[in-house]
């Protein structure tokens, strides 16, 4: 009655965190810090409720799945503004596919791109690992066998496909890359998306880029895959990049990202969804399209988790396991025994964080097995005092 491949996906980590500390109790009289979930907390801006309450009427009817020309215009127009797209064209018809938050299209993309009942060897879908529990999910329900690049920091912490064997890469149907990457932070270069590019055609298999976390970084804008595509003087052809509002904008629960890319997987994606059913309502599409015409917003929320990294550096430089990420708001930790770390942190401070192992693979070493992620998405007052226990218990 219920499809088998169901007991192949194992319980998502935080489940595993929960079991793992069922039986401790944090300090009585101190406040309990979740630092093990990224759900961002800084405000939103105060012109969404606007929008969605003039739009409200749309709640009466039924959304588009390829959302509305304004919304598409608007991500085009982003794309353009904020990776100096020049060769690159960007036609908001063909290249671009709004969807319902990230996680869905990351997980659908599997069902797309893996070829079904076809003889011959089993289709293959590479992840990082430690990885979004969602990559690995979603080729196991498409009928693919997952293949985790452990990533460390002798890749960079991005994935290194030249290492994989021959036999794995002709069977390749899907390669998830995530820049900056989750849980590590690091971002890929225009040269190493090149490099993801140059497999992906040579390999005909689809490149899904999860840039979720790009607008979060210090200093200078990080490159993304269109960068580079844009500097090959290339079409995206194989190439999907993911989008998401819920990190730029702090809006996680408005459910609203975006896919753009090569033109022909774009038209499939949008039949797929068609069925999945899984379109924006009107007043959200409304939202989304006045939130990428924004940037104001971005550069406030940027500058709240700058200055989160600054104490960040401030109390934990002096231990070897800190760096500061490329870009995200997660900071990754070696501290030797991930689990054990946590649970100490946990009973004797009441900081809640996530074991690396938990984002891990199973088989073999985990590559995460050693660190925690922490996840500074609370006030700055707030995220300091988590800080401040965890260097202590450090």
């Amino acid at each position: 009655m219920i499809n088998e491949r169901l007991s192949l996906l194992r319980d998502y980590p935080f489940r595993r965190l929960n079991a793992l500390l069922a039986d401790i109790q944090p300090p009585v009289g101190q406040e309990q810090l979740i630092m093990s979930i990224g759900e961002p907390q800084h405000p939103y801006p105060e012109f969404v409720n606007q929008v969605l309450a003039e739009n409200s009427r749309l709640w009466g009817k039924y959304p588009p799945t390829p959302g509305t020309r304004e919304l598409r215009e608007s991500i085009a127009d982003w794309l353009v503004r904020r990776y100096g797209l020049t060769s690159v064209q960007i036609d908001p018809n063909r290249n671009i596919l709004p969807v319902s938050g990230t996680r869905e299209a990351l997980f659908s993309i599997a069902l797309l791109a893996t070829p079904q009942g076809t003889k011959g060897p089993r289709p293959a879908v590479l992840m990082p690992d430690p990885f979004y529990q969602i990559y690995s999910g979603a080729a196991l329900m498409a009928g693919a066998e997952p293949v985790y690049m452990p990533t460390s920091e002798e890749t960079g912490f991005l994935p290194d496909l030249s290492r994989l064997p021959e036999e794995t890469l002709q069977r390749t149907a899907l390669t998830y890359v995530c820049s900056p990457s989750n849980p590590q932070g690091a971002a890929a270069t225009p040269q190493q998306f090149s490099q993801y590019i140059e497999m992906a055609r040579k390999y005909d298999f689809v490149l899904a880029v999860d840039e979720c976390y790009s607008e979060i970084y210090s200093g200078r804008p990080l490159p993304g895959v269109l960068t580079a595509c844009d500097q090959l003087n290339a079409v995206p052809k194989n190439i999907l990049t993911f989008h998401s509002l819920s990190k730029r904008s702090n809006v996680p629960g408005l459910r609203s990202g975006f896919v753009a890319g090569d033109q022909q997987l774009i038209q499939s994606f949008g039949q797929l969804r068609q069925y999945t059913g899984n379109a924006s309502p009107g007043p959200v599409l409304a939202a989304a399209a006045a939130l990428w015409k924004d940037e104001t917003h971005v550069e406030v929320n940027r500058t709240l988790y700058q200055e989160k990294f600054e104490d960040a550096e401030r109390l934990l430089s002096k231990h070897p396991c800190f760096y500061k990420p490329d870009g995200g708001f997660y900071l990754w930790l070696n501290v030797g025994d991930g689990e054990a770390v946590t649970q100490a942190l946990w009973q004797e401070t009441g900081v809640k964080v996530m074991p690396g192992r938990f984002l891990s693979a199973e088989n073999g070493d985990a590559p995460g097995a050693s660190y925690i992620r922490v996840a500074l998405v609370h006030s700055r007052q707030k995220t300091a005092e988590g800080l401040r226990r965890i260097e202590a218990l450090l």
